[in-house]
């Protein structure tokens, strides 16, 4: 992994800053590399090649992963939130795979070839086994070298990651941290007081984290009149970023330049942008640094501005690709084009427009209908409510586009008051009227008021729990949905 040796220069130049602060507990720099160093040798030359760590967010997590990369090592790092039978399911595939790699060379503290494998990723486990999928060393190391100064990182910087550190967006944020020998801060547990907490009180100077996660840590800020004035930079990906959730960033962390990006765990950075202002055109953004983007149509051929079709990527920072799972719908590559099968379009002047992933698509009376481009409109009618579209089966259209809608002030009370339904009928009339200006195939036959919403261990926004809830699926959530109409 490319920071294993940065971490002797780290510790030289910079011996008693924090390097890995989770909770209550630090480390220094100096301090790190001891830890690191100790684990690393403790396990001794018969070690296995591949470690698999599945711990609760801290800072023997960090420890634990930068001396399994060290030489020619490979680390999975799984969800501790996964239940029992999928994380029973990742360390059979991660045997079976280990079975076949080439016994490890053990040496001493120090960076492997640039071109071998370091990391076997895994997708989301909420339901079923995540497929996992290899990275080079030289993928994350060019793309370190990428987003430190696309997004500004300065040597100074405190970047607090308030989600599971077993993520890939805070693996990487960890990870790139180490690199740049700047302080990388998490929490063992997350809620918005612990974070806004956190931010306040440890000086955090970036944040990177979901839209959800950003929403509910300025929201709760405001409440108690506690803005952010030292958080320089917000780096949001997992989901679009909504303009309600812009505007809370901003009065909360006023002198914050928020970025929003595009991208995916077997992709890395696609397109990113700042975010501009109030009226800002949604979308990703222009492609990042050193990626070319192309929109392809079923046929695998280019198409022009404007015209929707499947993302395509070319860059160094792709993986490559599946060790299992592989089904062909997910990852595919193909001549050095890579995609995940999300759709989008260029616009005139290359700015990439993301409409959703090809697994998220409704088909309803032989029409596809992709979610976002529904939710986008039904989010501009009514401001203070959230929006999440899904199909569910139809015995006539085969699939029904429905929508799920809450206040972005709801909690989990559902016992709504009269003011509380009040605001449901105007939200839904405006909604209704949105709908009518949409062809008639995008407009929902239901909308269902929620009383949370529905998001995976990460924080993201998921339409398949949406669907499952609607369909009466057990959740372990206890969040259920009733129908407005």
């Amino acid at each position: 992994m490319p920071f294993v040796d940065k971490l002797r220069v780290w510790a030289a130049d910079r011996p008693g800053r924090v390097a890995v602060a989770v909770g209550g507990e630090s480390l220094t720099w100096a301090a790190f590399l001891d830890a690191v160093t100790q684990v690393h040798d403790a396990s001794g030359p018969s070690s296995r090649r591949m470690t698999a760590l599945c711990l609760a967010n801290g800072v023997e997590l960090a420890v634990r992963f930068a001396a399994a990369v060290a030489g020619d090592g490979i680390v999975a790092v799984l969800d501790p939130g996964w239940p029992e039978d999928v994380r029973a399911g990742v360390l059979e595939r991660l045997r079976a795979h280990e079975g076949g790699l080439a016994a490890r060379e053990f040496t001493d503290l120090a960076d492997g070839p640039d071109a071998s494998t370091f990391l076997i990723g895994l997708t989301s486990g909420t339901t079923s086994v995540p497929k996992g999928f290899s990275r080079t060393r030289r993928s994350w190391r060019e793309s370190f070298e990428r987003s430190a100064p696309h997004f500004g990182l300065r040597a100074d910087d405190v970047t607090y990651a308030p989600g599971p550190m077993a993520s890939s967006l805070n693996l990487y944020t960890l990870a790139e941290c180490l690199y740049t020998g700047t302080t990388f801060r998490a929490p063992r547990l997350f809620t918005p007081g612990s974070a806004l907490r956190d931010v306040t009180d440890d000086g955090a100077t970036r944040l990177v984290l979901v839209p959800t996660v950003l929403r509910l840590v300025a929201e709760r800020g405001l409440a108690l009149g506690q803005a952010a004035p030292g958080v320089r930079t917000i780096i949001c990906a997992g989901s679009g970023l909504p303009a309600e959730t812009v505007a809370l960033a901003r009065r909360w962390a006023p002198n914050a330049v928020i970025h929003q990006y595009y991208g995916a765990s077997e992709l890395g950075f696609v397109a990113s942008a700042a975010v501009a202002g109030p009226g800002s055109t949604p979308g990703a953004g222009p492609p990042f640094p050193g990626t070319r983007v192309e929109i392809r149509n079923d046929a695998g051929r280019p198409l022009p501005a404007g015209a929707p079709g499947t993302i395509h990527v070319r860059s160094g920072l792709v993986s490559d690709g599946y060790v299992w799972g592989d089904d062909g719908l997910a990852f595919s590559a193909a001549e050095g084009w890579c995609t995940v099968h999300d759709r989008g379009y260029l616009d005139g002047t290359g700015r990439l427009h993301v409409i959703g992933r090809e697994s998220d698509m409704i088909v309803t009376g032989g029409r596809n209908v992709y979610p976002q481009e529904v939710e986008d409109a039904l989010a501009a009618a009514a401001p203070g409510w959230r929006v999440l579209v899904t199909g569910v089966p139809d015995p006539v259209r085969g699939q029904a586009v429905v929508a799920g809608v809450l206040p972005i002030d709801a909690d989990t009370d559902t016992d709504a008051d009269a003011g509380a339904d009040a605001g449901a009928a105007t939200a839904l009339a405006a909604f209704r009227q949105a709908a009518a200006a949409l062809p008639a195939h995008l407009r929902p036959l239901r909308y269902h008021e929620l009383a949370g919403l529905p998001l995976t261990p990460a924080g993201k926004p998921s339409r398949s729990i949406l669907a499952a809830w609607l369909a009466g699926a057990p959740d372990e959530s206890g969040v259920h949905a009733h129908r407005l109409h």
